[in-house]
């Protein structure tokens, strides 16, 4: 007895030990700081929830599909992809919409054991939401409620336990331009529709105020705090704080309003347009923010919105961003929460595992399976669509998330017909990006932009494989083809990142780049095998 005992309690004290040499260990690698934006490339319109220790965040997602990426993280800094709201072609049609259109505003929400995504499918039917026991997925069928007017949804249930919805509105007549309305009604979840009054809660903090939308209810010590962004979603963005003592009363505009915005520094400052916030408070008790913003490179954001993490502080009951500072910043010390890195994401994507990472996104909705992933082949079909209509068309493609980074493609694909075409494209809209090409008997690279459609370069070539190759460095783009990646062609010269960059040509949405295949209109039979993707950085 004596014996056992003594040997459990060395084993124990031997296991403590260990632990405490693998903690030190491990934390001489935990870092102090974090470095923004925490969601690089295409995640704008960030909304966020905890639920115990883990937090799931949502962002925008237009016209890609699979729509809505849910990410999770243990330390709001580390995040990793888990699935998406949007996965069956019967939940969504993204079909005629335009790149710009399709998902806005996501809002995550957890109450009761369920989660929540309520958002605007703009031009595709309005305003709905889909429920989940797992965020990971399968989400329900959209729960369309008719009677929401405008854009940018949110949820909020009070301690009675109602369900308040809250939106933008701008169906009313204009004592301003740009005027719009949040107001908040309640909604019957068993019923699955509004009811009650409508009551609009405020038109902005000024009486110029523009655009006010993405409203978010909290209530924090008894009182009930409305964030909103207004300004529009360009230059001028920012988030305002608004107060009541009851949830459907007129809000009072905080004195110190806009609580954020980077529009008074200057349309150099690096960071832009930053607004469209959520709030989320720790299992510490700390406040922090989710707010969406664009990196410029050379007075061009070639990224997109992206999504950015800000700590908040409360001084009678107004939220004080990033205290002491008041912008969102590139640096700065990370959340008191258990530092979580999640595993990276291989550099390359060799097709091994039967089915695609979850990275992996097409445009619209596919009406039919048009890849298949078989002996570490990615057999895409050719197919008439092509990625200049406003319908699906044979494209897979990832986020940009860097400023540098170096694509490659190893394909095998020979055509007998002038139509048919495979290879390597960086995609925006249907009216800008680039393709880097095979066809019967050349290497063609085509550029798209603002809609005028041209050949660049074109290189003689008919063998089957072909390795394909992008390198973006700030806003220069080279491209080239070879047998190998060490036996590269540069093809096209120095071309821009302008042509795919946030404008008033493409707007909200944002890039991808992966692989590409069509019969530009005619019926085919024939698929273009790719044998690996690679996107370094």
């Amino acid at each position: 007895m004596f014996k056992n005992n003594f040997f459990k309690c060395v084993k124990k004290l031997l296991t403590i030990v260990m632990l405490f040499i693998c903690s030190f260990s491990n934390g001489q690698d935990i870092p102090k700081n974090f470095q923004n934006p925490i969601l690089p490339g295409f995640n704008p319109d960030p909304s966020i929830c905890r639920v115990g220790d883990d937090y799931y965040l949502v962002t925008s997602s237009f016209s890609w599909y699979p729509g809505i990426p849910i990410y999770h993280s243990k330390d709001l800094v580390n995040w990793e992809l888990i699935g998406h709201g949007i996965t069956r072609s019967e939940q969504l049609n993204f079909n005629g919409i335009k790149d710009k259109n399709g998902i806005w505003a996501v809002t995550i929400r957890y109450h009761d054991g369920l989660f929540y995504l309520i958002t605007t499918c703009s031009d595709c039917g309005g305003n709905f939401y889909i429920t989940a026991t797992n965020p990971a997925g399968e989400w329900s069928d959209p729960i369309w409620l008719k009677d929401a007017a405008g854009i940018d949804p949110s949820l909020m249930w009070d301690d009675n336990g109602k369900c308040y919805y809250s939106g933008n509105s701008w169906d009313f007549k204009k004592s301003w331009a740009g005027q719009c309305a949040i107001w908040a009604q309640e909604l019957d979840l068993k019923q699955q529709k509004l009811v009650g009054e409508k009551k609009i809660l405020t038109y902005g903090y000024a009486n110029n105020a523009g655009y006010a939308e993405s409203p978010h209810l909290y209530k924090i010590n008894g009182e009930y705090l409305l964030i909103a962004a207004e300004g529009g979603t360009d230059m001028y963005h920012s988030i305002t704080a608004h107060h009541s003592s009851s949830i459907l009363e007129t809000y009072k505009a905080d004195k110190i309003n806009p609580v954020l915005s980077h529009r008074q520094l200057g349309k150099d400052y690096p960071i832009q347009a930053v607004g469209h916030g959520d709030l989320v408070q720790t299992q510490n008790g700390d406040w922090w923010a989710v707010v969406l913003g664009k990196r410029l490179v050379n007075g061009q954001v070639p990224l997109s919105r992206e999504t950015f993490l800000c700590k908040v502080n409360f001084e009678n009951g107004t939220p004080i961003f990033n205290p002491g500072y008041g912008t969102v910043l590139a640096e700065q010390e990370r959340p008191n929460l258990p530092w979580t890195p999640v595993k990276k994401e291989p550099f390359r994507d060799d097709f091994n595992d039967g089915k695609l990472a979850l990275k992996w996104h097409t445009t619209r909705t596919p009406t039919e399976k048009f890849y298949n992933i078989d002996k570490g082949f990615l057999a895409m079909k050719l197919r008439p669509q092509i990625a200049d209509s406003l319908v699906h068309s044979s494209m897979l493609i990832q986020r940009t998330a860097h400023h540098q980074f170096s694509t490659s493609t190893k394909l095998n694909f020979k055509t007998s017909k002038e139509n048919e075409q495979a290879g390597l494209i960086i995609y925006r809209t249907n009216e800008s990006y680039y393709m880097l090409i095979k066809e019967k008997a050349r290497i063609v690279l085509i550029r798209k932009f603002d809609g005028k459609k041209e050949i660049i370069a074109e290189a003689p070539y008919t063998k089957s494989e072909v390795v394909f190759n992008l390198k973006a460095d700030q806003l220069d783009l080279q491209f080239s083809f070879g047998e190998t990646l060490e036996n590269m062609n540069l093809i096209g010269g120095l071309q821009s990142l302008i042509v795919i960059s946030e404008s008033n040509i493409n707007k909200f949405n944002g890039t991808g780049i992966g692989m590409y295949a069509s019969s530009n209109g005619q019926q085919s039979k024939t698929n273009a095998l790719f044998d690996w993707f690679e996107y370094k950085y």
